[in-house]
């Protein structure tokens, strides 16, 4: 009991100590490690053309070279291909993407 209290203890003094940008990225490591059971939808205007469920995180790609991140954040979820919101029978889980460019796109996996 005293070392998980003292262990808590500490670990609020590192996080106190450190910059924001520093506790947002250890608060996005936890959120990607724990996962959120996301949605993500898709419009072309004001049109719903495509809905991802039970995403459990969205990751923005780290450069392979350098320190700086690509320009798109990918993650993995179920393609609700009609749209319900609810995982269907047949309705697989895709890896998918999409650009931070102007651009608008989305990249998913066929799930067939």
């Amino acid at each position: 009991m005293k070392t998980a209290l003292s262990l808590s203890i500490a670990a609020m003094l590192l996080a106190a100590g450190c910059t924001q940008e520093t506790q947002n990225k250890i608060g996005r490591s936890i959120q990607n490690w724990t996962g959120t059971n996301g949605v993500m939808e898709v419009y072309a205007g004001e049109k719903l053309v495509r809905r991802f469920i039970k995403i459990d995180k969205l990751t923005t790609a780290s450069a392979t070279q350098g320190t700086g991140s690509r320009p798109y954040r990918f993650g993995y979820g179920v393609l609700d291909a009609n749209l319900n919101g609810v995982q269907d029978s047949g309705e697989k889980q895709v890896y998918f993407e999409f650009s931070d460019y102007s651009t608008n796109y989305i990249f998913y996996g066929d799930p067939n």
